[in-house]
């Protein structure tokens, strides 16, 4: 963990680097030091179909949603939430300056009991230094 998952709407994807959205926030996640290299996943979906505030089809959105295991004290969430919208942020501002855009970040724990999972990437990235 965490997964973050992305969503923006369709009508901003000629405007953004979306591959350097995504690589923000993956180096903005690695920064804070909470999460584990092996753990990070960042991927997007662009909506095709929605409607923002008035409806007007200048009106755009990115939604970012992280999914993180759960147990971390709420400083150490709120801390690790700021470093990352405020790359998000950063990352969006030539678009944010050019026409009405919501921008949005919100982290959800997992309830473990719930979670299931097989994985051999963090054993992998440990061969990988040797």
């Amino acid at each position: 963990m965490p997964h973050f998952i992305v969503e923006y709407s369709a009508n901003i994807e000629e405007e953004m680097d979306l591959d350097g959205l995504l690589k923000a926030v993956h180096t903005a996640a690695l920064k804070t030091g909470v999460f584990p290299l092996g753990g990070i996943r960042v991927r997007a979906s662009k909506r095709d179909h929605y409607i923002i505030a008035d409806g007007d089809a200048q009106n755009s959105f990115v939604h970012v949603v992280s999914r993180i295991r759960e147990g971390r004290p709420i400083e150490v969430r709120k801390e690790a939430g700021d470093a990352v919208m405020a790359a998000i942020c950063d990352h969006l501002q030539p678009v944010f300056g050019k026409r009405p855009l919501a921008i949005s970040f919100e982290i959800q724990e997992i309830d473990m009991r719930l979670n299931f999972k097989k994985n051999n990437i963090h054993d992998y990235l440990k061969n990988k230094e040797s």
